[in-house]
């Protein structure tokens, strides 16, 4: 029974991967990469000014860097060093190639859904909240196109995808430690009960920051590691591009491996188009909603852009990767002890400790989010709670290719959902960046109002300007 649930899962994902989503996604990503002018690299110098101005916090809600900072605490995780391991071992070095593609095209992606969630925020205890399911509600509609992403996203987050961390940090420990797998299970399990059941928003707010600092320091490492091996790097980088088309094949990659494994591990780490981040995008108090889809679109970039490509380097810079069959954290380990000594597997698996940790608490308040969407009444909360504690002890113990399999299966279907949705009202999108080009080239700070768009609804945080105003402004 078990086997033939592995079996079913690998084979899903294979279908729905290679047939389904890489068109979609891929196809999608461009779209809005020409729909708004290439806007990645046009707006590459405007997107690191707001990012700067949005550190100062608004009264009633989040700074846009405040939200910047959670949309990348929940980026940057386990995906960003186990994922990309991952897709070297199974696709070779030219999945990393395939990986920066998606991450250019999914940056137009990324500004599209976060400024939609902008736009269709509520109002939540004094701040704000809102995401794909709010967006689909209120833009299109759809309440039960809303709902259906939401329970996919508590199913993927909340559940699934915590289990894919809980296994990485106790492989990362069996692997540096000879630590009973089951046994720290327990222990995380326990400790996750205490803050989820305890209520404790602080702590989970405060780790958010923590990681980064962590990715920071991470990148240092891998720097440290490229300055070092400086002579190997153009190697390095003619070998990722020459293996992306087929022309040298390494660690047993094939030409359609290297290239799903590129975009699904550049995917699961940066989440561009998922429908994740827009979560965190919501919840800044902005002048204007493409200000918070510039910071996140940004944010794509420095997630594939320098953090993956750091553990990349780390991986390609040694000769582990051709000589063995690991795979996933233990190929990172094992890389990382070839440039630094034996002592730094067991610091790694620390640092994925802390990574993996604070994104178990990113991933249970996204599902937490949508579960208030879909019903407030408590009981839901709890059941919802006993399951992301369940899967979390079940992910400890599971074989890694199973958690994988089913992140990459759950994780399809809401890219899926969410890429419709955003499609549908990417006009919307655009219309507000074109609004908020026209205010910079006027010499304004961008200010955005509900009738800022014609015939848009459900804009409910967003003023109507007086039109002696909006004359001004414009």
């Amino acid at each position: 029974m078990k086997h033939m649930l592995e079996a079913v899962v690998q084979e899903l994902n294979e279908l729905f991967w290679s047939k389904v989503l890489i068109i979609f996604l891929v196809g999608t990503g461009f779209y809005f990469t020409l729909r708004s002018r290439f806007l990645q690299f046009r707006l590459l110098k405007e997107m690191m000014m707001v990012l700067k101005e949005g550190k100062t916090s608004a009264a009633g809600g989040l700074s846009p860097f405040q939200a910047f900072c959670i949309g990348m605490a929940a980026r940057v995780g386990t995906g960003n060093i186990t994922g990309i391991a991952i897709a070297i071992a199974l696709g070779g070095p030219g999945a990393v190639f395939w990986m920066w593609i998606i991450a250019l095209i999914g940056s137009a992606s990324a500004f599209v859904e976060s400024t939609l969630a902008q736009i269709y925020k509520v109002k939540d205890h004094g701040g704000f909240r809102g995401g794909p399911a709010y967006y689909m509600e209120k833009g299109l509609k759809k309440r039960w196109m809303g709902a259906l992403f939401a329970i996919l996203i508590t199913l993927s987050f909340g559940l699934v995808f915590n289990a894919v961390q809980s296994n990485t940090i106790t492989v990362a420990f069996q692997s540096s430690f000879g630590t009973d797998r089951l046994t720290l299970g327990i222990i995380m399990t326990v400790l996750f009960a205490f803050i989820i059941f305890g209520g404790i928003k602080r702590i989970a707010k405060a780790s958010e920051y923590i990681v980064v600092v962590l990715a920071v320091f991470y990148i240092g490492v891998a720097l440290f590691i490229v300055i070092m091996n400086i002579e190997q790097v153009p190697g390095v980088l003619a070998l990722i591009v020459k293996s992306a088309f087929g022309l040298e094949q390494a660690a047993g990659g094939t030409f359609g491996a290297m290239i799903m494994n590129g975009i699904k591990r550049g995917l699961f780490s940066n989440e561009a188009g998922m429908g994740s981040a827009p979560n965190a995008a919501a919840t800044a108090v902005t002048s204007h909603p493409v200000k918070q889809g510039l910071i996140q679109a940004l944010g794509v970039l420095i997630d594939t852009g320098v953090i993956c490509t750091s553990s990349a380097f780390i991986v390609l810079l040694s000769p582990v990767y051709k000589q063995t069959e690991l795979s996933g954290i233990e190929l990172t380990q094992a890389s990382l002890a070839t440039h630094m000594g034996s002592w730094a597997p067991g610091f790694l698996a620390f640092m994925i400790l802390l990574f993996a940790f604070s994104t178990l608490i990113g991933n249970y308040y996204y599902g937490e989010t949508n579960i208030e969407f879909l019903n407030t009444n408590k009981m839901w909360l709890i059941v919802y709670r006993v399951g992301v504690l369940a899967m979390i002890l079940f992910g400890a113990v599971a074989k890694v290719q199973l958690v994988w399999d089913l992140a990459d299966l759950f994780m399809g279907f809401m890219v899926v959902v969410n890429l419709i949705a955003i499609l549908l009202l990417s006009k919307v999108a655009f219309m507000a960046l074109n609004d908020y080009v026209q205010q910079k080239k006027a010499g304004h700070n961008p200010q955005f109002y509900s009738n800022s768009i014609e015939n848009i609804e459900g804009a409910e945080c967003w003023p109507e300007a007086e039109m002696h105003k909006k004359e001004n402004i414009l």
